[in-house]
């Protein structure tokens, strides 16, 4: 039993690093797997934790350019702007988050149907925006303009809703305001720092309690897959996205949602 425990863990953390950082829903493929494979954790502790693990991949791939940009700030006001645009980009996120987290925990994250109908709705819409957005003005993510990382914040939280996608959201957002799609992909990267980093902090005090710390193999399990197979999503997306857009994964999301929702009115 423990074996196979684990197993699932090692699964689920995988699915946790794949899938974070491209627009098809972390948080919506990990419910709808937990639910369909029986497992869950007191306060989320598992999902909670390995979120972490993706966290610290991203960091670690943007590590040396992270570390520039503050150590240039005092003197270079592009590095300045940069970390402003990212800060105000975060604020609708702390906001409407923090209104409302009970709302979204107790409520939205208990309703696999809205996921997989979510989770085929932003495929679709992926597509559609893959499309028809408009010609590129923004082609560096550490350039936008204030204005449009402020706009791209507020469109993030729509990813609140389990099943929207947090990268789908951000990078849809972007994409309509004028960025090439490689740049929405890596401030969406950007973005994903602070905000995951506000989210894992404020989920561990909002359920300090309940925290289950009893399963910590199963725990390191998923943190380490999700950390391992986040670096490789990072390292590999922007080429990706540079040169195929992202209709690939408007596809992923409409068949994924379509086989659970298929699932769910079955019985299953």
């Amino acid at each position: 039993m423990e074996g196979s425990t684990t197993l699932v863990a090692a699964v689920l953390g995988l699915l946790e690093g794949l899938t974070e950082f491209i627009p098809v829903s972390s948080t919506g493929h990990l419910l709808l797997a937990g639910y369909f494979m029986g497992f869950q954790s007191a306060g989320r502790t598992f999902e909670v934790v390995i979120q972490l693990g993706a966290v610290l991949a991203i960091l670690t791939v943007y590590a040396s350019r992270l570390i520039s940009v503050f150590v240039s700030a005092p003197h270079d006001p592009a590095s300045r702007r940069f970390i402003l645009s990212v800060l105000i980009a975060f604020l609708p996120a702390v906001v409407i988050g923090v209104l409302a987290h009970d709302f979204i925990k107790t409520v939205l994250f208990e309703t696999p149907m809205l996921i997989a109908v979510m989770l085929i709705f932003g495929g679709i819409v992926l597509l559609v925006v893959d499309r028809i957005a408009p010609e590129p003005r923004h082609d560096d993510a550490m350039r936008f303009p204030l204005g449009t990382a402020l706009a791209i914040g507020f469109i993030q939280c729509l990813a609140m809703i389990p099943g929207v996608s947090r990268s789908g959201a951000t990078i849809v957002g972007a994409l309509m305001l004028g960025s090439s799609k490689r740049a929405a992909a890596e401030f969406s990267f950007f973005l994903s720092m602070p905000t995951m980093a506000g989210a894992f902090t404020y989920d561990l005090y909002k359920n300090w309690e309940v925290l289950d710390t009893t399963a910590l193999n199963e725990i390191a399990v998923g943190f380490v897959m999700a950390f391992i197979s986040a670096v490789l999503v990072v390292k590999g997306l922007l080429g990706y996205v540079s040169k195929h857009g992202y209709a690939l994964f408007g596809w992923w999301r409409i068949v994924v949602g379509g086989v659970a929702l298929a699932a769910l009115l079955a019985g299953f």
